[in-house]
């Protein structure tokens, strides 16, 4: 049988707990309907008996204290909230019990903002690692040794496990369901819950917000410039020449500040305003793609499928709530 750690850090987020145990136990009803024994012993871990989150809201019980729990298998730590500098350092007692269960050969999942806990541990350095999208400049920003993968549903290192935004946790529950059971009680668990077992990018969800928590001024008068005129032609050396910049000083202050090429910035702005414009208005595909300065129809399906992880036809059908299927 293995040992699942569900971790009850404070400021955690109520559902990540809930969630993960509620999973769990029924994979362990579908397994015992099946004829089959039970797979997992699940366990709530903490520092203190009760753990009050949400303001005093809910209080959560644990079945162990961490100096109590010798050895585990898997150990899920919960997504946060509030301030992530904070809730580090309010927690930062579990982070060496963390290592040293790792260490014995225990996996560790972290689910959305939960990464922050993960990574203070220094076990995410050189390694991938997924997050919510909105939180992606704080935690670069925090931990710039981790490789963070923008728009990555699920990252798998060395028995250290992310999951991107939200709800998206519930596609690394199924797969670590799939990973210690099978397939069939995983896809059976998936149907359970109302889950689609193989969603791969949250990327459609993402939406850009110009990266501009930095402290370098003439990026972000570029970075302004492009937003207000997007749908223009807008070349690399015109922004380095209003800010009287050299092309290679202003790309690597650019690249530095933001996360992203001049090239990559204005996609992003381009395509960031057509999914506005499938969201909200009527506009067929060629119409939204002239509107934000596209004029190959090719190279704009290309670039809205690269950023977002569906086609323009299948942005605007999904998200629109009286789409039809509008061809160009």
């Amino acid at each position: 049988m293995k040992h699942v750690t569900i971790l009850v850090p404070e400021t955690a987020v109520i559902e990540a707990i809930a969630d993960p145990r509620y999973l769990f136990t029924a994979v362990n009803d579908f397994l015992v309907a099946a004829g089959k024994a039970p797979m997992f012993n699940i366990q709530l871990v903490g520092l203190k008996r009760e753990i009050k989150l949400n303001n005093n809201l809910f209080s959560v019980h644990t079945d162990l204290l961490i100096d109590e729990l010798v050895k585990t298998d898997l150990i899920f730590i919960p997504a946060l909230s509030g301030d992530m500098k904070q809730a580090v350092e309010l927690n930062k007692d579990l982070q060496p019990w963390i290592i040293e269960q790792y260490n014995k050969g225990a996996e560790v999942v972290s689910l959305c903002i939960g990464a922050f806990l993960l990574a203070s541990t220094g076990l995410l350095d050189g390694k991938k690692c997924s997050t919510h999208w909105l939180s992606a400049t704080d935690f670069r920003e925090m931990f710039p040794a981790v490789e963070l993968v923008d728009g990555s549903i699920i990252t798998e290192e060395k028995g250290l496990y992310s999951s991107g935004g939200a709800n998206s946790y519930w596609n690394l529950l199924l797969y670590l369901v799939e990973k210690y059971t099978d397939r069939d009680t995983a896809i059976l668990a998936s149907k359970y819950f109302a889950i689609d077992i193989d969603r791969e990018s949250q990327l459609a969800f993402m939406m850009f917000q110009g990266q501009k928590k930095h402290e370098d001024h003439e990026i972000k008068k570029a970075q302004e410039f492009i937003d207000g005129n997007y749908q223009d032609k807008i070349t690399v050396d015109q922004l380095a020449g209003m800010l009287a910049l050299g092309r290679r000083s202003f790309e690597r202050r650019f690249k530095k500040a933001t996360n992203n090429t001049v090239i990559e910035y204005l996609q992003r702005v381009k395509i960031e305003a057509a999914k506005r414009s499938f969201e909200s208005s009527r506009k067929n595909i060629t119409e939204v793609m002239y509107d934000v300065g596209y004029t190959d129809t090719k190279a704009f399906r290309d670039v809205f499928k690269k950023i977002t992880g569906l086609t323009p036809i299948d942005y605007r059908n999904k998200y629109h709530k009286k789409a039809a299927v509008m061809l160009a």
